[in-house]
């Protein structure tokens, strides 16, 4: 059966504007019975439930979810930088300037402008081949002066595998 466009897979289905069950509790919820159980949370949060506690505080004072550092970043310029904005936020939390989430976090951006660096400096290394080989530059592709040929892996160290079926 292929599907027409604008017409539900499923005609029997909840018709448009149809509540869920999850909204018709919420309503329920805030019709009275709302400031009853907020009411009973706050009196087990003072009976020392520490699970009320922590739901009637991350109610009244949320956890911030993302501050402003006071740090300055040195200049991201090159791999050289990025190395001693890493120095620097290290020394920080050293000094408690930082905490190690700040710290992390600003290391994730280091981390992001290192590897941005990256892909251009290979975008650049890609194109200078490319432009390479339209040239016609001399001595391309490399030659491979001896072909490859399969190796053991302990043949490194001069000791061969027995040839199979000899014993």
């Amino acid at each position: 059966m292929t599907f027409q466009k604008g017409q539900s897979g499923n005609p029997a289905g909840r018709p448009p504007g149809a509540r869920g069950k999850a909204t018709l509790f919420a309503e329920a919820l805030s019709a009275g019975d709302a400031q009853e159980i907020v009411r009973t949370a706050i009196d087990k949060a003072k009976e020392g439930d520490m699970a009320a506690v922590r739901l009637c505080l991350d109610r009244i004072a949320p956890r911030p979810k993302d501050t402003v550092v006071d740090f300055e970043l040195p200049a991201l310029q090159s791999p050289e930088s990025a190395l001693s904005a890493v120095a620097d936020i290290a020394a920080a939390v050293g000094r408690g300037d930082l905490t190690p989430a700040q710290a992390d976090d600003l290391t994730r951006v280091v981390e992001r402008f290192l590897r941005a660096h990256e892909n251009v400096v290979l975008e650049q290394r890609v194109k200078r081949l490319e432009a390479r080989i339209r040239n016609g530059a001399r001595g391309w592709p490399p030659a491979i002066d001896t072909p490859l040929e399969f190796m053991p892996a302990d043949a490194a160290d001069g000791a061969h595998a027995p040839e199979p079926g000899s014993d």
